[in-house]
């Protein structure tokens, strides 16, 4: 599951904190088996970042369908594709074969990598990365549609649900917009709704209109309850809730099709 921390006026994902975190338990970890500074900091960055791209190849080779669709989107890092038992991988093969050629360079280089990956374990325990998502209700929140009429969320009970809050202010909400638009198109099991955050019905119309693609599900949340309910107020948030009406997962942040396809693999069908 997603995590954010907030930093003032910043939206910061654990994920990125972490990995910040056991570089720099590495590199100190390398530093004090070196016994001199800077002694082994080098191939242990070149390690580091071995298990960075094999994490990211490792999932774009996974999601490759959705990738050939799209294939600029394999360098747009931001959609959070990584596969982190690649990445490990790729990093403990790297820096093995780094440890056979270095000589005094190689008690350094595996102390540090052994702290890197002590440091993400522990860390993504606490912070609960990769773990499932608290178990959350769709919110019972009375909304209304473009053109005025009410609607429920619970009306979309009984099918697996796509919930993303966006507005037609935030760049990354109109980048994603048409491959939603596209996989609701293309998924009719799954319901996917958007719930404007904080917009009058005259903004989302006159989006829509530049959109030019047929929206289903578009519904206004003037007030920003469903943000609230959920704690995100950053946007675009998207959330997903399986057949049974329970959050399974959540991205803070622009989807790629790939990232998509990920977790809705993770939604259950109805039964």
């Amino acid at each position: 599951m997603s995590a954010m921390v907030q930093l003032g006026p910043l939206m910061l994902p654990t994920a990125l904190l972490l990995m910040l975190a056991c570089v720099a338990a590495g590199s100190l970890a390398a530093r004090w088996q070196a016994g001199s500074a800077g002694a082994g900091e080098m191939p242990l960055m070149r390690v580091l970042l071995a298990g960075l791209l094999a994490a990211r190849l490792a999932f774009v080779w996974r999601h490759r369908e959705a990738y050939l669709q799209s294939p600029w989107d394999v360098l747009d890092i931001r959609d959070g594709g990584w596969l982190a038992w690649a990445g490990f991988a790729g990093a403990w093969a790297c820096g093995l074969w780094f440890a056979r050629r270095r000589g005094p360079r190689r008690r350094p280089l595996l102390a540090g990598l052994a702290a890197a990956t002590l440091a993400w374990t522990v860390g993504a325990a606490v912070l609960g990365i990769g773990a499932p998502a608290a178990i959350k209700a769709m919110p019972p929140l009375q909304l209304a549609t473009p053109d005025g009429a009410p609607r429920s969320l619970a009306a979309f009970a009984g099918q697996p649900v796509v919930l993303n809050l966006w507005a037609s202010w935030c760049p990354p909400c109109r980048r994603e917009m048409p491959m939603l638009q596209r996989m609701q198109a293309a998924r009719p099991d799954v319901h996917f709704v958007f719930v404007n955050q904080g917009e009058s019905a005259q903004q989302v119309n006159a989006y829509l209109r530049e959109l030019g693609m047929p929206l289903r599900n578009v519904l206004l949340d003037p007030g920003a309850q469903a943000g609230a309910y959920f704690g995100h107020r950053a946007l675009p948030a998207t959330l997903f809730f399986d057949a049974q009406g329970r959050l399974v997962d959540t991205r803070l942040g622009e989807l790629s099709q790939a990232s998509l396809v990920q977790r809705l693999g993770a939604l259950r069908p109805a039964p």
